[in-house]
């Protein structure tokens, strides 16, 4: 049976006890890695809790179905990758001990995999989630919206291509480059950060509100205004749903709603200061971007790995040492040189739409020859069998 993907939300079948903490059958968690038979689960306010394989069961229908199909894709494709590099904090010049290595890439498909009514894969994804690679097409699609991870991907100094395609791709990747990096690297972290910002300006009401429905039988409107009081903010209600709506998606409450929000604040509930949506030690990435989309501009060439004292500041940001109103401070100070770049930059105002057309099609024709001539090779005489209408990729 395929392991289930990192991330996969899972039900526990029977009870555990981790400390002081009770898992009951039921429990939402999530699965961290696949290990001895079984996983590491990860339970928010508790941990990492192993189980067995048979004591789990996937929270959604499909979802085993979803990591069978991933997993056998995976094994039929890897042979197929045509271009690979290291990626995160380790090219970054930023990992620490413990960091994972992330690798991510492209592949190309087998002519008889695209010939068919089946929909074949357009990524391959590694269960543990640290190997990622994006079929041809999409690949080149994402690098022309000047997607950050994939000009990454591109023009990292541990790129290598691995098949001829691979170094095609790599001989146009000036393509794809454009003063578009401005939008995609440097204003998308700005608006990333602003919203980490705001996430954790009003988490810090969350203990409060949970006190108010422990005491006193408030309506959500009561409530909500008692909130844009305390905190001068007008979108008190957006917040309050927002946090129903968490607890009810880890499995905290019985249901998506404000009455259930009270119910869970009666119980002496507290909201773990891990939640999901509060991730600072993410700011440092995001200030990064913005370090590297204005060197791009300016320079006309990427610089990926972090040095001197800004990499010491974005190690102490990744460790939690900085608190996130000073990352964003320090990320609206920078804005000025981002659009200084941007304005003074050499580099085109658009990507070369009609290069890449011509760079996919000649891949294309050349994925065809090798499948027709039957080529050495994954692409031609050792081609795996593309997936059946029964059992898709």
């Amino acid at each position: 049976m395929a392991p289930l993907p990192h991330g996969t939300e899972v039900l526990t079948r029977v009870e555990r006890h981790s400390g002081e903490r009770r898992l009951a059958p039921g429990t939402i968690g999530r699965v961290v890695r696949a290990r001895d038979g079984g996983y590491d689960v990860h339970f928010v306010g508790v941990g990492e809790v192993w189980f067995a394989a048979s004591e789990l069961e996937t929270r959604k229908s499909g979802q085993r179905a979803f990591a069978q199909r991933r997993e056998a894709a995976w094994a039929a494709l890897r042979p197929c990758i045509v271009l690979e590099a290291v990626v995160g904090s380790r090219a970054w010049g930023l990992a620490g001990e413990g960091s994972d290595l992330d690798t991510r890439g492209a592949f190309a498909l087998p002519l008889s995999w695209s010939a068919g009514l089946v929909d074949p894969p357009t990524d391959l994804v590694s269960a543990d989630g640290s190997h990622t690679f994006w079929e041809l097409e999409k690949t080149v699609r994402q690098a022309l919206r000047a997607d950050p991870n994939t000009l990454e991907l591109l023009f990292v100094p541990s790129v290598r291509a691995t098949d001829e395609l691979g170094t095609w791709l790599l001989e146009a990747r000036d393509t794809f480059v454009s003063r578009a990096i401005f939008g995609s690297f440097g204003r998308y972290a700005l608006s990333q950060l602003n919203k980490l910002e705001q996430a954790q300006r009003l988490s810090e009401h969350r203990d409060v509100v949970l006190d108010w429905l422990r005491a006193e039988a408030l309506t959500f409107d009561a409530c909500a205004e008692r909130l844009t009081k305390l905190s001068g903010r007008d979108d008190a209600k957006t917040y309050l749903k927002q946090l129903y709506r968490s607890l009810s998606d880890q499995g905290l409450t019985a249901s998506n709603d404000f009455e259930a929000l009270r119910a869970y604040a009666r119980e002496g509930g507290r909201r773990p200061p891990e939640a999901r949506e509060l991730r600072p030690k993410n700011a440092y990435n995001l200030l990064r971007l913005i370090a590297l989309a204005t060197g791009w501009l300016r320079d006309g060439a990427p610089t990926f790995a972090a040095t001197g004292a800004f990499r010491e500041r974005l190690l102490a940001i990744k460790s939690g040492a900085v608190p996130l109103a000073e990352v964003l401070a320090e990320a609206e100070a920078m804005t000025p040189a981002l659009e200084a770049a941007r304005d003074a930059s050499r580099l085109p105002e658009a990507p070369d739409d009609e290069r890449a057309n011509v760079l996919v099609r000649r891949m294309r024709l050349e994925l065809a020859r090798r499948w027709v001539h039957q080529v050495e090779g994954p692409f031609g005489q050792h081609a795996a069998p593309p997936p059946s209408w029964e059992h898709p990729c």
